[in-house]
């Protein structure tokens, strides 16, 4: 898998320098994959709701029971009844 990786700058106190740059030695790992991976645990503490694509949940409503797991069969069908 290609991961498109975007160059970001940042400030470090020192103390913060000397602590990555030991960890970073004792994990065999770059400085990069450290901060990434504490991005990581960072945003995986974002509560679901706060991501703006929850709000979409719910918008629509349907007497069809079985839409969220056969909606490609509708879609299909709605496709092929424009192209007719």
């Amino acid at each position: 898998m290609i991961v498109n990786k975007r160059p970001v700058q940042i400030y470090l106190a020192d103390k913060q320098d000397q602590a990555l740059r030991r960890l970073a030695k004792e994990q065999n790992a770059t400085i990069s994959e450290l901060v990434r991976h504490a991005i990581d645990l960072l945003l995986a503490q974002v509560p679901v709701e706060a991501d703006p694509a929850f709000k979409i949940i719910a918008l629509g409503s349907s007497s069809v029971r079985n839409l969220a797991e056969d909606h490609d069969i509708y879609l299909t069908n709605e496709v092929e009844k424009e192209s007719n």
